[in-house]
C-alpha cells in the first residue's frame, strides 16, 4: 500500500513538473511580454534602480540635520599618590576611583538655510535620478522593439525563401519531366536545379540569421538561451502605409513634456542653482544651542581591594547632577577663499547644467527631425517597393503559367523569378522599416511602445 501511494505521488509530481515546464518551452512572448521581462532583468535597469536608493537615502541624511543630535559617554579613572594622614602623621599610598558620567545633545538654530537647501537638493537629485532611470528603461524598450522586429523580419524572409524553394521544387520536377520527353535541352534543366541549389543556400544563410536574430533579442532581454524560444506575430497590416504627415516642431514640443531626458536635465540644472545658495551660506555665522547634563562619583583606595567611599554610587550620582545649556555661534572672518571659492565653483557648475540642458534639448530635436523624415521617407519606399512588388508579382504569375505550359524557356523564366525574389525581399525590408520608424514617432510623441 505505501508503495502504490509512493508511485501515486512520485507520478502526480511529474505530471505537474511536466506540465510547468511545458506551458514555459510553449509560451508565445509578445512584444509586452519581452519589454516587461527585459526590464525586470536587465543590468543597467537594476543598477539604476540602485542609484535610486542610495539618493533616497541621502535625502533621509539631509532631512535628519533639522533634528537634534544626542550621545552620552561615561568616563572611569584610577589615581594613586602619596597622601599624609594628619590623624596619624603618617605616608600612606592612596588611590582615587572616579566614574564620570555624561550626556550631550546640540542643534543648529541658524547656518544660512543650508540645511533647507541641502534637503531641496536631495529631493532634486532623487527626482533626476528617477527620470534617470526612465530613460534606462526606454532605451532597453527601444533596443527590444529593434530586436523583436529584426526576428519577426527574419521569420517573414525564412517562409518566403521555403515558398520559393517549394515551387522551385515542382519546377524541377516539371523540367525533368521535359527533359525526358525531349521538350527541353539538359542545359535548361541544369538551369532549374542550379537555381534551387541557390536558393536552398539562401534558406540556409536566413535560418542562420533568424537564429542570430533570436539570441540578440533574448540576450538584450536577459533571458536564458534557448531553441524553444518563439514570439508573437502580431497584425501588422494596420500598421504600414498609414500616410502620416508628421510635424517636427509639434512632436518635439510634445516630447519637450514628457520625455524624461529632458525632466532629468531640468531639475541637474536646479540642483546646481541649489548648490550656489548652499555654498553662498558659508558666508553666515552657524549658530548652535546646545544642551548637557553630566555626574559623577569617587572614592579613596588604600589599595587594589579596599576602598574608603564618600557614600554609595548612586548616591552620589544624584548628588552631582550638573545640567548645562547654551547657545554658540561661529562667524566666518577669513577663510582662505574657500566660500568664494566654492561659489564659483558651484557658479561653474551651473553653467555647466545650462549646457547638458541645451545639448539634451537640441539631440532631442534632432532625433525627433530625423524620425520625422525617416517615416516620411520609409513611407515614400514603401509605396514604390509596394507599387514595384505588385508589378513583379503579376508579371511573375504570367511567366510562371508560360513556362507550365512549355511556352518560356528555363532561362527566361528563372531571370523572372530571381526579379521576383528580389523584388520581394526589398518590399519585405522596406514594410520593417516603416513599422519601426512609425514606433520611434509614436515613442517621441509619448504613445507605448507596444503592438496592441
Amino acid at each position: 500500500m505505501k508503495i502504490k501511494l509512493s508511485v501515486f505521488i512520485i507520478a502526480c509530481f511529474y505530471f505537474i513538473t511536466s506540465g510547468t515546464l511545458l506551458n514555459a518551452q510553449t509560451k508565445i512572448w509578445s512584444l509586452d511580454d519581452c519589454i516587461q521581462y527585459a526590464l525586470e532583468k536587465n543590468i543597467q535597469v537594476q543598477k539604476a534602480l540602485v542609484s535610486n536608493s542610495i539618493y533616497n537615502e541621502d535625502l533621509n541624511l539631509a532631512k535628519s540635520a533639522r533634528y537634534p543630535s544626542l550621545s552620552g559617554s561615561v568616563r572611569q579613572n584610577f589615581n594613586w599618590n602619596n597622601v599624609t594622614d594628619n590623624t596619624t602623621g603618617s605616608t600612606v599610598f592612596k588611590g582615587t576611583n572616579g566614574v564620570n558620567v555624561s550626556a550631550n545633545s546640540g542643534m543648529t538654530v541658524y547656518n544660512g538655510l543650508k540645511i533647507r537647501n541641502g534637503i531641496k537638493q536631495s529631493e532634486t537629485n532623487l527626482e533626476a535620478d528617477k527620470y534617470n532611470t526612465e530613460v534606462v528603461k526606454e532605451t532597453v524598450s527601444l533596443n527590444v522593439l529593434n530586436a523583436y522586429l529584426q526576428v519577426l523580419f527574419a521569420e517573414e524572409q525564412v517562409k518566403n525563401n521555403e515558398n520559393q524553394i517549394s515551387s522551385l521544387s515542382d519546377q524541377l520536377n516539371l523540367a525533368d519531366e521535359r527533359l525526358k520527353l525531349g521538350a527541353i535541352a539538359n542545359s535548361d534543366y541544369l538551369q532549374v536545379k542550379s537555381q534551387l541549389a541557390t536558393e536552398k543556400q539562401t534558406l540556409a544563410a536566413s535560418q542562420s540569421q533568424l537564429a542570430i536574430n533570436r539570441i540578440a533579442l533574448m540576450q538584450l532581454m536577459e533571458f536564458p538561451i534557448t531553441s524553444d524560444f518563439q514570439i508573437q506575430y502580431p497584425n501588422l497590416d494596420s500598421l504600414v502605409n498609414q500616410k502620416r504627415t508628421p510635424d517636427p516642431v509639434e512632436v518635439y514640443q510634445t516630447a519637450l513634456g514628457i520625455k524624461p531626458e529632458v525632466k532629468n536635465a531640468e531639475l541637474l540644472k536646479n540642483s546646481s542653482q541649489l548648490s550656489i545658495d548652499i555654498a553662498k551660506a558659508g558666508h553666515y555665522p552657524d549658530i548652535s544651542l546646545n544642551t548637557g547634563v553630566s555626574s559623577s562619583y569617587s572614592g579613596y583606595q588604600t589599595s587594589f581591594s579596599t576602598s574608603y567611599k564618600q557614600g554609595s554610587f548612586g548616591s552620589q550620582l544624584s548628588r552631582n547632577i550638573s545640567p548645562s545649556i547654551g547657545l554658540s555661534a561661529s562667524i566666518p572672518i577669513y577663510l582662505n577663499r574657500q566660500v568664494k571659492t566654492n561659489v564659483e565653483i558651484a557658479k561653474f557648475n551651473l553653467n555647466n547644467a545650462e549646457l547638458n540642458e541645451f545639448n539634451t534639448k537640441d539631440v532631442l530635436r534632432k532625433a525627433i527631425e530625423q524620425a520625422c523624415q525617416n517615416v516620411v521617407s520609409n513611407q515614400i519606399e514603401y509605396e514604390a517597393s509596394s507599387e514595384a512588388y505588385k508589378a513583379v508579382k503579376e508579371s511573375y504569375d504570367v511567366a510562371l503559367e508560360k513556362y507550365t505550359q512549355g511556352l518560356m524557356s528555363s532561362v527566361d523564366f528563372l531571370i523572372q523569378k530571381t526579379t521576383f525574389i528580389s523584388t520581394e525581399s526589398t518590399f519585405l525590408q522596406s514594410k520593417y522599416n516603416l513599422i519601426f520608424s512609425y514606433k520611434v514617432l509614436d515613442f517621441y510623441s509619448g504613445q507605448p511602445l507596444s503592438f496592441k
